[in-house]
């Protein structure tokens, strides 16, 4: 078992501290800043390379200087390059990208823009490029609004699954449930309202090599729903919303027997879980929003199938806070989660919450060597944090890690 290494960036990149044990690594992409570093998506080039992006800038929705970054991590290299603008909008926030490699071996970055510095504002956009291998950004061949169209059935299924779960509620519905409820009616009725505000998170899913799903969520709806093209990009159609009271991010996997799964963020009221819906008809309709086993305190998960078919999910393994970031491995495609260990996990017997991290927004591969790699957020908390010349606080950037899926079943030692 190595021990702690030091790597020396190159390029004027500064030191990243690197962890390390049996078949797991780990380093900073780049040095702690005081700049908003949020929301990664990693994906691996035809070439070996890996590719990281993330929102950058003095904020979130807020700020209008948030623009889209990205590194690469040449095949063989120790380190990182320095970050690189992916994406743009001078004068509006750029938030939550994430990328895909279809099967032409394109390269797709989709993201919002927020219009008006609230989330219900956002509008997707994408960009395709077939000349990414290059040192520095990618050279796009194609810049688009993702018009993101739902049609008069989305209001009929809203309704509809309100009313089941009004139904199922019963007494236990709590009493501010009815203007939400209210709300969500109207604004499904509101052809601008359901056409705005859709966002990305995790991975889109590529489907018999054939189909691109990508999965959107809504914080003015607090749900989900999917953009499918069948022509990549050429039209674009919606699924039916997957409705339910703060599911968000959805991530899909796919079972053996073509069943998609979709795992989501739960940004509702307790019990805090994980959200789960399936489609059996390639994403076009999705089943009742349920809850799953797995906790979640409100923050991005993403799952995958690894090719011998086995599910790793990579969560943060709470109720509450994001100082714990696990991954987990199914072997029987969801119904259990045999096996779990930690890329991150503060120590909490202090009881001092100034001390704790977070660790959130994982985006996870299996790379073509079997290697799983993560990338995440990464924020040390202000107590333990360094200040610059200026004095602002030195403790926001991405990490990355890779490991195995026997790491993670404690098989290495």
């Amino acid at each position: 078992m190595r021990g702690q290494a030091l790597l020396i960036a190159a390029l004027g990149v500064a030191a990243a501290r690197v962890e390390e044990s049996p078949r797991v690594q780990s380093e900073l992409i780049f040095p702690l800043e005081h700049w908003h570093n949020h929301a990664s998506t990693i994906v691996e080039a035809p070439n070996g390379d890996l590719l990281v992006c993330w929102y950058h800038g003095s904020g979130e929705r807020e700020a209008n200087d948030v623009v889209i970054l990205g590194a690469r991590l040449r095949k063989g290299a120790a380190t990182w390059s320095r970050p690189f603008p992916l994406a743009d909008t001078p004068g509006y926030p750029d938030a939550n990208p994430t990328m895909v490699i279809d099967p032409r071996q394109r390269l797709w970055l989709l993201w919002p823009t927020i219009l008006a510095n609230e989330w219900p504002t956002a509008l997707m956009k994408y960009r395709v490029s077939a000349d990414y291998s290059r040192e520095g950004a990618p050279r796009w061949d194609v810049s688009e609004v993702l018009h993101v169209t739902p049609g008069d059935e989305f209001k009929a299924t809203v309704d509809r699954e309100l009313d089941r779960m009004v139904k199922e509620a019963g007494a236990g519905l709590p009493p501010d449930r009815s203007g939400y409820i209210d709300r969500l009616r109207r604004d499904a009725g509101d052809k601008l309202t359901r056409r705005l505000g859709w966002m990305t998170r995790a991975h889109p899913y590529v489907l018999d090599g054939t189909r691109l799903i990508v999965p959107l969520y809504s914080d003015g709806f607090s749900f989900s729903l999917m953009s499918i093209t069948d022509d990549w990009g050429q039209t674009w159609s919606t699924s039916t919303p997957l409705v339910g009271f703060g599911n968000i991010q959805p991530s899909i996997v796919r079972k053996k027997d073509g069943t998609l799964v979709a795992y989501m963020r739960d940004n509702g009221p307790p019990p805090k879980r994980l959200h789960v819906s399936e489609s059996r008809d390639r994403g076009a309709t999705w089943s009742a929003v349920r809850d799953s086993t797995l906790p979640n305190p409100g923050s991005g998960a993403e799952v995958i199938a690894l090719a011998n078919g086995h599910w790793v999910l990579v969560y943060n393994d709470l109720e509450r806070g994001r100082f714990s970031l696990a991954v987990s491995v199914s072997d029987d495609e969801g119904a259990t989660w045999r096996w779990t260990r930690h890329l991150e996990r503060d120590d909490t017997s202090s009881g001092n919450a100034q001390m704790l991290g977070e660790y959130h927004y994982p985006s996870i591969i299996q790379a073509r060597d079997g290697t799983l790699h993560v990338s995440y957020s990464y924020f040390i908390p202000p107590a333990r944090a360094t200040r610059d010349a200026e004095g602002r606080l030195l403790r926001k950037t991405i990490k990355h890690a890779r490991f195995t899926e026997a790491w993670i079943q404690g098989r290495e030692r």
